[in-house]
């Protein structure tokens, strides 16, 4: 694949997407925000670049988030970028809490150092829903229900 043809693939994909695709510096500030990230979470580019990913994090999740993203950046790698995803609440703009699963990619300069993290989300509230719904029902019905706290964002 030549250059070219690599960075056309890359801006089709940032730009059309349904996934949010989200960019941040070591900092934790926001540096790019995808088509897909203003369906999802409701902000545009314009109000989510430069903020922090806080504008995403419901209170409860910060802190551990924080010390995950910081433990990311010094040691530049995540098994969230290796082939498993991370099942968390996140937030829309209008205030509700939404379910997403990510995984991330953490950007490294020339010397190896990690200078950012990109993340692809998606979401997977209807999903959460659902499978909340059936396990209230079974319960319900006197059926024994799966393991507390399994496919359960935050859970």
């Amino acid at each position: 694949m030549t250059p070219e043809d690599r960075s056309a693939v890359c801006e089709a994909l940032l730009a059309s997407t349904a996934d949010a695709i989200v960019m941040c510096a070591g900092d934790g500030v926001i540096r790019f925000w995808s088509p897909g990230a203003e369906r999802i979470f409701g902000f545009t580019a314009e109000e989510a670049v430069g903020q922090s990913l806080d504008i995403i994090i419901p209170e409860p999740q910060r802190a551990r988030h924080w010390v995950g993203f910081d433990r990311v950046m010094a040691g530049g790698h995540s098994r969230f970028g290796e082939g498993e995803l991370l099942a968390v609440p996140a937030l829309h703009r209008d205030g509700r809490r939404i379910s997403v699963e990510f995984t991330i990619a953490p950007v490294h300069d020339a010397n190896g150092a990690t200078t950012a993290m990109a993340a692809i989300l998606r979401d997977v509230t209807a999903r959460f829903e659902e499978l909340r719904s059936l396990r209230r029902r079974l319960a319900a019905s006197g059926g024994a229900p799966p393991a507390a706290g399994a496919g359960q964002p935050g859970g």
